[in-house]
């Protein structure tokens, strides 16, 4: 279990003593997530806690004409659905994919709420959680408005290769993007040379190998990394 306890190293649970560690881990369950499956839908009424072990989720919003939009990428260290467990009447706002095989932690709910009303440090450290969601979120939204080309076009190649592995059921070794310089260029909202030197640096950061009709994205972690998305460092957490 070397790589849970990394991951609680890099999450808001780092700072928590091991008697509190063990409680909250009390019928955790870890559950393997294959690449394009949806883990929670946007609606649903569930109660969750998990955190991600390894691999790459992405938290979306789907417009009525079909489009979605990525407004989280977690990586190993991010927990999802702390706010799940205490917003009255809570439904998803969003939903969960899996953009690569991933392997979260999936907490028992209640064993969580009664670590939190026993222990300040657990309630603090979901205080923490919750507050990284809130400035996280308001940070997409400038995010989204003004960042740059090369942001913005390995956002948008995450999102195409997120759709097609929901489709594809992760079948090919590696996510191909069917998409044009030109298409990218529309896409961003930029012109087709700023696109081509974006893409060339995303492939020399080893992130993408890019060909005449498609785009592999040969490590989507850092390339999400590239584009920003939700950010969980690798050390323990400050």
């Amino acid at each position: 279990m070397d790589d849970v306890a990394a991951a609680l190293a890099a999450s808001n649970f780092s700072r928590l003593h091991p008697p509190a560690l063990q409680r909250l881990l009390a019928g955790a369950r870890r559950t393997r997530v294959p690449a394009g499956s949806v883990t929670h839908r946007e609606g649903e009424a569930v109660q969750h806690l998990e955190l991600v072990v390894d691999g790459l989720l992405r938290v979306f919003v789907t417009a009525p004409d079909g489009r979605s939009m990525t407004v989280r990428y977690a990586r190993r260290g991010a927990l999802i659905g702390a706010v799940s467990l205490y917003a009255e009447g809570f439904r998803m706002p969003a939903s969960t994919q899996a953009v690569v095989d991933t392997t979260v932690l999936r907490f028992s709910p209640d064993v969580v709420r009664r670590a939190a009303s026993g222990d300040a440090h657990v309630a603090e450290a979901l205080l923490h959680e919750l507050a990284d969601r809130v400035l996280s979120f308001v940070h997409e939204i400038t995010d989204t408005a003004f960042t740059s080309v090369r942001h913005r076009v390995a956002r948008h190649l995450l999102d195409l290769a997120s759709q097609e592995s929901w489709a594809g059921a992760g079948g090919r070794p590696t996510l191909t993007v069917e998409v044009s310089q030109r298409q990218l260029a529309d896409a961003v909202g930029s012109v087709r040379e700023v696109v081509g030197r974006a893409l060339r640096e995303l492939r020399e950061s080893g992130a993408i190998s890019t060909h005449r009709d498609h785009i592999e994205i040969l490590d989507p972690v850092r390339l999400s990394h590239e584009q920003g998305g939700t950010w969980v460092p690798d050390g323990p957490h400050r």
